[in-house]
């Protein structure tokens, strides 16, 4: 899992600087003047700032679901313990009884 997470947050750092990139390019080869240019750069930003919102509440999202999954695989791992000591104790339990029935002295006829 760990290495799905690294290669996911590297996919989106490349996107960011691809973008960004790919702004500044377009930014220095456009045909306009500096009002058009300080507008598209305005709206450009919006849309970076607005794509950045977007995949942190989606990896918000995806880590608040990979919580509640842990709590409950450790929840199901904590049952089946308790389950399994029980068994245990049980079998315990059984060995003893059967221990001290073959220690305790039998009642002969006589007595």
């Amino acid at each position: 899992m760990s290495e799905r997470d690294n290669s996911f947050g590297a996919f989106l750092v490349g996107i960011v600087v691809g973008g960004i990139t790919g702004a500044v390019i377009s930014l220095l080869y456009a045909p306009q003047s500096g009002e058009q240019t300080r507008a598209v750069i305005k709206e450009k930003a919006i849309e970076l700032r607005d794509k950045t919102t977007d995949t942190l509440e989606e990896t918000y999202k995806s880590a608040e679901a990979a919580a509640t999954d842990a709590v409950e695989k450790a929840q199901d791992l904590l049952r089946m313990a308790e389950k399994k000591a029980s068994e245990v104790v049980d079998q315990g339990q059984v060995v003893l009884e059967e221990t001290v029935s073959k220690v305790k002295p039998k009642k002969t006829a006589q007595e």
